[in-house]
């Protein structure tokens, strides 16, 4: 029986934001969550600019005012779940776009979503199907769509994605998104994903530690918790030993499509927020490997737990500034004098060759054959010895 699997949205759907929303109300809703992770600072080193995430969830809306001219749209690989003629919503996907590049619109951009990465731009690529579409029950359990994910990561890397932000999952592995994901990591990309909301689940409860969630499982994946606006672990998000660092994940608004603005919680956002900080570091230090991008953002990660790291939070939460900071470090370290080059040898002298020693198989057999006959002799002894001793009682 096929396992279904789906969005990582939030505990509940995402509801309108204080309809009808104005831009300015949006405004003021997101920057004090932005700063709370030193985003505003960042933009005094990085905006992005140049770097391109690839958003793969239930599509991105590119007329959404805080996002035109950002996206670039790509495959659907979902085609055929939905009934004929019905629409894609694209309303999960467009919220996590906003999150991680929106840019605002209205003169001087100052009206809107201004995501982590305002610069950065967007490849969207619709592997899943937004809840309340009327193909999401079957597309869960249909087979056709089993590698929509991979499929879609693979295009990613292979059309210029720096960054990829998977704001999904379900509780079981594949073997091609761990390949695919293996193949990103393999190419210089950073793959950023949502460790689940299963934290309130009854099982997660009792033993203190949820399921496992893919593709944020993955050995290389950035695996994003949710914390709530004081930076406490949020309580439907998983704890478990793949979680890597955390973000808000309680009553984030972002985007929708057409003009309307949403709020929701969830680890989708908290991931959202995660990959405009990967981006903002690629564009700063574009050939910085995905494990040092990693390390940066878990080394100057704030309020970090007793002992350096909790199941619930990671290393902490992600603060964007700092984390430009320890990649700069990074950046700057050098190999020079830290090892010999590969024509040199630690010793002065040449090495001997490899002396090959060849042994008479004939003679391994005979040495065999006696051991297996002394060896039965001796336990034929044995026993012969077990049977006296009890006859002599």
């Amino acid at each position: 029986m096929l396992r279904r699997w789906g969005i990582l949205a939030a505990l509940a759907v995402v509801v309108p934001f204080a309809p009808p929303a104005h831009a300015d109300t949006v405004r003021d809703a997101t920057m004090p969550v932005l700063e709370s992770l030193n985003v505003p600072r960042a933009w005094t080193l990085s905006r992005g600019r140049g770097v391109t995430v690839a958003v793969l969830d239930s599509g991105v809306d590119p007329t959404q005012a805080d996002l035109v001219g950002s996206v670039t749209v790509g495959p659907d690989y979902t085609r055929g779940a939905n009934p004929p003629g019905v629409a894609p919503k694209r309303l999960h996907g467009t919220n996590m776009a906003s999150i991680i590049a929106g840019h605002g619109h209205g003169p001087g951009n100052a009206d809107g979503m201004m995501g982590v990465a305002p610069e950065a731009r967007l490849l969207a690529l619709r592997v899943i199907l937004d809840r309340d579409e009327p193909g999401f029950a079957s597309f869960g359990g249909d087979s056709r769509y089993e590698g929509t994910i991979a499929q879609g990561i693979r295009y990613a890397v292979d059309h210029g994605a720096d960054v990829i932000n998977l704001s999904l999952g379900r509780t079981y592995p594949t073997r091609a998104e761990r390949e695919a994901v293996a193949h990103a990591i393999r190419r210089g990309v950073v793959v950023v994903a949502a460790a689940g909301n299963g934290g309130a689940a009854g099982r997660a409860r009792r033993g203190g530690h949820a399921v496992f969630t893919y593709p944020a499982s993955f050995p290389g994946v950035i695996s994003v918790a949710a914390v709530d606006a004081r930076g406490g672990h949020a309580g439907f998000s998983n704890r478990n030993s793949a979680v890597v660092v955390s973000a808000p994940g309680v009553r984030i608004v972002g985007a929708g499509p057409g003009d309307r603005y949403w709020v929701g919680d969830g680890t989708s956002p908290a991931t959202a927020f995660v990959s405009g900080v990967a981006a903002l570091i690629r564009s700063r230090h574009p050939g910085l490997p995905p494990a040092l991008v990693t390390q940066a953002i878990t080394a100057s990660a704030q309020r970090r737990p007793p002992g350096g790291y909790d199941l619930g939070v990671g290393f902490g939460r992600v603060d964007a500034y700092a984390a430009l900071r320890e990649a700069a470090r990074l950046a700057g370290a050098r190999a020079e004098g830290l090892g010999l080059p590969g024509e040199r040898r630690f010793t002065g002298e040449d090495p001997e060759p490899v002396r090959v020693v060849h042994r008479d198989g004939g003679l391994i057999t005979a040495y065999a054959v006696a051991c297996l006959i002394a060896g039965t002799g001796l336990a034929t002894a044995l026993t012969i010895l077990a049977r006296a001793r009890r006859s002599g009682r």
